[in-house]
């Protein structure tokens, strides 16, 4: 059986002690097996990093630059492998998992302009032949912790600017699916970069706790459920590291009586069923303003997702695939029924689905809920799959609260051709990322991604200037060239520019 092993100075990191199944999730088959490390292997890595980094951060921001576009090169050259490897371990279709890698190589495209975002700031004649001027020098080597449902996607927003501003990095992918990572790792060592500055570990909690503690390691990115961000926030940040760790999300699409119905209905139906709802940005809660919105609503809703194909991840036709595993298909048929003890409608039932030829594959049908109140666990939680739930709410007050007063904070969006009705939603709403008739409101990649609450712990955002400024510290120079003459007459009070 295919081993898929650890991805170190151009290596394998040694043989694997531990092992993690990796599945097919169109057939529910085991396809290769994952080296599970553990702080040893970790060791090596670091190693190998800290004899690369001073080198690749002593090259000038151009020539890392110009490594950056050559990666960039690579990826879409070898675009069409690296979706057939995602989606096979994933399960999402071919052109989500395309979309994927796009979203990460737009990332890399950002980070082709290092050389002017790492620019400095001067100041002349700050005092009397004296020059002030800062600037941005890496950390030395950073670390991500990456999550199954992007797995090139947000690997790329990682490594992509922490290695453009100077640092080696060490990936902790998922254990689901871990094969797109070494790949990229791959292409960038093709692409230029030293051995050492890209470097990939496989592993389970063991891991996870030996990147967190280990001392050579200055900042780790994170993205995956809530309560592990709060672990790996509190954990990092107690061994000082600096820690950016995205959590989970509940959400909410607010329709107003004004919205186009025809084209919220298109949004829900990707934004709440594409990639069978596992993204953090996924829209699982919809709230028509007032009851004549949500029968209209609900009335389209239901020819649309009965229309919904599921099939493998290579069906060209089908709108999303399996979930990734068996064990969160069930999780999620799991939530499905919770939700019908607590009293919610079960308009359309995506429970017990199964594909013909596929039998054992990790499907599950598109699902639909009305009437679900915000006492309901299903509503206060993250289900994580192809679930779509209707909050009504009596008002526009009323629906600005629900996303507002709820424990996640990631995404939101208003449907509405009111742009007064809009604006002041946008200005009021506690809630990191906002759509105005967006369903999915991923910033583009020279902004920030970032939400609030529960959604994410630390100061500072992925990617953009954000990721520059977490990725790199701040040194400031007090430069003086004294004319040659001396008076030592204030050598003893702090000194002033005056």
């Amino acid at each position: 059986m295919r081993q898929i092993d650890h991805f170190i100075v151009g290596g394998s990191g040694g043989a694997a002690k531990r092992l993690g199944d990796v599945f097919d999730p169109n057939n529910g088959g085991v396809q290769a097996q994952v080296a599970l490390g553990d702080q040893a292997v970790l060791e090596r890595a670091v190693q190998a990093a800290l004899a690369a980094q001073p080198g690749w951060a002593a090259t000038n921001p151009q020539r890392r630059a110009r490594v950056m576009f050559e990666f960039k090169r690579l990826v879409e050259a070898n675009m069409d492998e690296l979706a057939h490897m995602l989606s096979a371990e994933h399960g999402k279709v071919i052109a989500d998992s395309r979309g994927d890698i796009q979203r990460g190589l737009e990332v890399i495209e950002f980070c082709c302009g290092i050389p002017h975002v790492l620019k400095g700031e001067y100041t002349q004649g700050a005092g009397p032949g004296i020059d002030v001027y800062s600037m941005r020098q890496p950390l030395g080597i950073g670390a991500g912790i990456t999550p199954f449902n992007f797995p090139g996607m947000i690997p790329m927003w990682m490594f992509g600017v922490a290695i453009a501003v100077g640092n080696a990095f060490i990936i902790k992918p998922s254990e689901r699916d871990p094969s797109v990572p070494v790949r990229l790792a791959e292409l960038m060592l093709e692409a230029g970069a030293p051995e050492g500055i890209l470097q990939v570990v496989h592993g389970d909690k063991e891991m996870v706790d030996a990147i967190l503690d280990h001392p050579a390691i200055s900042a780790v990115s994170f993205v995956g459920s809530s309560d592990i961000a709060h672990y790996v926030y509190q954990r990092g940040v107690a061994a000082g590291k600096r820690v950016q760790a995205m959590g989970g999300a509940k959400n909410h699409g607010i329709v107003m009586p004004d919205a186009d119905l025809d084209q919220v209905v298109n949004d829900l139906a990707g934004a709440a069923f594409g990639s069978a709802g596992e993204r953090c940005m996924a829209l699982p809660v919809v709230v028509p303003v007032g009851d004549d919105t949500a029968e209209r609503l609900k009335a389209k809703l239901i020819p649309a997702i009965e229309a919904l194909r599921v099939g493998i991840s290579t069906d060209p036709e089908a709108h999303y695939g399996p979930v990734v595993t068996q064990a969160h298909k069930e999780k999620v048929e799991g939530w499905i029924s919770k939700c019908v003890e607590e009293g919610a409608e079960l308009v359309v039932d995506g429970r017990g689905f199964t594909l013909q030829g596929h039998e054992n594959g990790f499907f599950v049908g598109p699902t639909l809920f009305d009437h679900v109140t915000t006492d309901m666990s299903s509503y206060k939680e993250e289900i994580f799959g192809p679930v779509l739930q209707i909050v009504r709410a009596a008002n526009f007050e009323e629906a600005l609260a629900l996303p507002s007063k709820h424990q996640y904070g990631n995404g939101v969006a208003i449907f509405t051709r009111n742009g007064h009705a809009a604006r002041e939603f946008a200005a009021r709403v506690n809630v990191g990322m906002v759509g105005i008739n967006v369903p999915i409101p991923v910033p583009v990649a020279y902004h920030s991604f970032g939400g609030w609450k529960r959604s994410a712990f630390g100061d500072t955002n992925q990617h953009g200037m954000e990721g520059v400024k977490f990725w790199t510290k701040v040194k400031t120079v007090t430069a003086r060239w004294p004319d040659g003459s001396v008076d030592g007459g204030n050598a003893f009070v702090i000194p002033t520019m005056g």
